[in-house]
């Protein structure tokens, strides 16, 4: 191992593997350091990518030359897109993987990445100097000290992580492994704030004793999409998973299962008291499905499997920390599942995070130079939230570490990451944070199938888009100009074929037995461009919101600025923007307590305290 390096990862989940990947793209000599590589990428909940407003997360995160959507493509057992009832913008793609072959792909293209060394070992304690402590190295637990000039902590569930069954309580952040005990002080004594949350995981069972004769099929589409745009870009619809595509069975609870479970609360963790922390709200564990929707008679159960060469199947619908007696009791009342045996229980993990409060929008702590958070220590919740912020801190680390301003900040109508990333740091999260469509305000511009427009510019002038990428990206833009052109040019009931598609209640199918040459467009290019014409005018009307709330995201707050000097500025106001530090007068405007009359007081501030006013310019 080297004695130095631009920057050091620590951790190696799906943030920890993004996060690396830029920063090595980028040119950063980088380390990441886990406590065991065979580890890294594992999928430790659902084996799934993807989903609604998940999915269109993964599509930027490849658009911006990641590697969670090739990752997902070369192991995916099973591909739908969700949510296909209503308009593409909520759209969301989904992948049932194989587990194992996920991560070991993820391990194949980290190996294979330049500047990138993968080393076993555990980070005690961030060394850090200066009169504004600014990241000069890592202690490791064998007493070994790494210099670098910054350091991504990417931990995941594993600060000072506690397992629950029942009563039964184990130290580690997943079965089988330990728990980053030392890290956590070291975060402390550099002057962050933690808090603590919970997740949970359901029971995996033995697939060949499941009785799926009496269960529902859910096969995936037949002609999938990929979620990277390399696999997408030329294929002519003609692009196939590599893996042979499996099915899920679907079932449900009763009541039966549900008088059980109210029977038991006093034995799970999260009623019992021995939990105190909070759990997602929106992806629950059975317990709190029975509490809070008491009238519900059935909660569905799906049973996917863990991969290809393995006979676990993930229990779905199912989180539970009830003990395991209780687990078996319930789970044998499941039709399909009365024979079923357990390969291992559900179980919730507890986890030190740090409030997101004390971080910027590059993800780059305030208090620390050069230390910068990603993935669930922030106080989110998934893998793909995980790997959307490893991409921001990697980018920004390596902007860091070779001395340019740290700047890599999507904005809201940008990306589902900005919303995602702007939530966190003017609204910090009382539940872990998952991502929905209904958090983006602008999600008519935010589709799966536009992340590449959207944002592959954007990772080209970044450094993150190679050659290949771009020169396929080009390609893909100009068959979309000349299929434009060919709507432009042609004209049918009176008007250019553009506005008839986009008045008609046909689709491209049906344009294409009308108007001579539309059947040579792309299958997939025709798509894109039938989407974009038929939500032309919701999107002009979006555009037109855009460019109102754009003086307010363009005004930004001059770093520095004493809030409590604002003459007329209420207390609450004051207190609200130092604990912040908004970046613009619009982020300031989503922090939670503060009101446009506060904002409008903080303008006028900044407008009188400006240069040119203080020159008479």
């Amino acid at each position: 191992m080297k004695q130095e390096y631009d920057i050091l990862v620590i951790g190696g989940g799906h943030a920890g593997a993004e996060a690396a990947w830029a920063s090595a793209h980028l040119g950063a000599s980088v380390a990441l350091l886990t406590l065991d590589l065979s580890r890294i990428a594992q999928m430790s909940c659902n084996p799934s990518i993807g989903g609604l407003a998940k999915g269109q997360m993964v599509r930027e995160i490849d658009a911006m030359g990641g590697l969670m959507g090739i990752a997902t493509d070369n192991t995916a057992i099973q591909l739908r897109m969700l949510n296909r009832s209503k308009g593409p913008a909520v759209w969301g793609p989904r992948s049932q993987s194989d587990k194992y072959r996920y991560a070991a792909e993820v391990q194949r293209l980290l190996s294979n990445c330049p500047n990138l060394d993968l080393i076993s070992g555990e980070v005690v304690e961030i060394l850090t100097e200066g009169e504004r402590p600014a990241v000069r190295g890592v202690t490791l637990a064998d007493g070994n000290t790494v210099r670098c000039r910054a350091v991504i902590v990417t931990t995941g569930t594993f600060l000072r992580a506690l397992m629950h069954t029942g009563e039964t309580k184990t130290e580690g952040g997943r079965v089988g492994e330990g728990s980053a005990r030392g890290l956590s002080g070291c975060l402390t004594r550099l002057g962050l704030e933690l808090g603590r949350l919970k997740t949970g995981t359901p029971p995996r069972l033995q697939r060949d004793s499941i009785d799926y004769s009496g269960l529902e099929v859910q096969w995936g589409d037949e002609h999938p999409l990929p979620f990277s745009y390399l696999n997408e870009y030329g294929q002519a619809g003609r692009w196939r998973p590599p893996l042979p595509q499996v099915p899920c069975h679907l079932s449900a609870t009763n009541g039966q299962i549900h008088q059980i479970i109210r029977d038991n609360l006093h034995r799970a963790p999260m009623y019992s008291g021995q939990i105190q922390s909070m759990g997602p709200r929106y992806c629950p564990s059975i317990e709190d499905k029975v509490v809070r929707f008491a009238d519900k008679t059935s909660h569905h159960v799906f049973l996917e499997p863990e991969g290809l060469d393995t006979d676990e199947i993930y229990c779905n619908g199912v989180s539970t920390s009830l003990p395991a007696d209780v687990q078996e009791r319930i789970v044998r009342l499941v039709p399909g599942l009365e024979r079923v045996k357990f390969l291992k229980y559900g179980y919730a993990v507890e986890y030190d995070m740090v409030w997101p409060t004390q971080i910027r929008a590059t993800l780059q702590t305030k208090r620390i130079a050069g230390l910068f958070l990603a993935g669930q220590i922030n106080g989110t919740s998934g893998y793909e939230e995980a790997a959307a912020q490893g991409l921001v801190a990697g980018v920004n680390a390596a902007q860091y570490a070779g001395g340019k301003e740290c700047d890599f900040v999507l904005g809201r109508d940008q990306a589902y990451i900005g919303v995602m990333i702007d939530d966190l740091v003017t609204k910090p999260p009382t539940e872990p944070y998952r991502m929905f469509t209904s958090r983006a305000e602008h999600r008519l511009h935010l589709r799966n199938d536009n992340a590449d427009l959207r944002l592959t510019e954007i990772g080209r002038r970044m450094g993150t888009v190679d050659d290949a990428r771009w020169t396929a990206f080009e390609a893909m833009r100009a068959a979309m100009e000349r299929g434009f052109d060919l709507l432009r040019q042609n004209r049918m009931d009176g008007v250019n074929a553009m506005e008839w598609l986009r008045r008609s209640q046909t689709d491209w199918a049906g344009l294409c037995t009308l108007l001579p040459g539309a059947s040579a467009v792309d299958p997939d290019i025709a798509s894109r461009i039938e989407i974009q014409v038929k939500y032309e005018g919701y999107i002009a009307r979006q555009d037109r919101q855009i460019e109102r709330f754009a003086q307010l995201e363009n005004k930004r707050i001059p770093d520095g600025l004493d809030f409590a000097a604002v003459t007329g500025l209420r207390n609450e106001a004051k207190v609200k923007f130092a604990q912040f530090t908004p970046r613009s007068l619009g982020q300031a405007l989503r922090i939670s307590g503060i009101t446009p009359a506060d904002v409008t007081v903080l303008a006028i501030h900044m407008d009188r305290s400006s240069p040119r006013n203080a020159t008479g310019g």
